[in-house]
């Protein structure tokens, strides 16, 4: 009678821990980043541009240095991380008997901007990779 129950007990508690295991759970909402290629070409304007409208725009830059015509130069980075995977998880796997195949992207995007002595944008770069 013991055993009865035991096994009942663990068949619950391991059916429990399978359902948790296969439960997927909402991604927070995040606020869109500006650091765009497309509002990075309507925003800065070489000569016009000036750092409260950047700052406006895309935030406090991540550095700010000096180069060797002591032009205040700010970089903005932004890295992300996407998994994917291309089944259903753990049901695929025992439904099937096959693997569930992942994929992963990184991307990185560059602003750097070079300002002259009027904190106007003298020059900017960006740099985008994915990989």
């Amino acid at each position: 009678m013991f055993n009865k129950y035991l096994l009942v007990i663990t068949v619950v508690i391991l059916c429990i821990f399978f359902t948790i295991g296969c439960a997927t759970f909402p991604e927070k909402e995040t606020e869109k980043s500006k650091l765009t290629v497309g509002v990075v070409k309507q925003t800065i304007i070489k000569g016009e541009t000036n750092q409260a409208e950047i700052l406006e725009t895309f935030g406090s830059p991540n550095l700010v240095v000096k180069n060797k015509e002591e032009n205040e130069v700010w970089s903005y980075n932004r890295m992300s991380f996407e998994h994917k995977e291309d089944a259903d998880g753990i049901f695929y796997i025992f439904g099937t008997g096959s693997r569930a195949m992942t994929t992963a992207t990184t991307k990185s995007f560059d602003l750097i901007i070079t300002f002259d002595e009027n904190d106007i944008v003298k020059d900017y770069s960006v740099i985008s990779a994915s990989y």
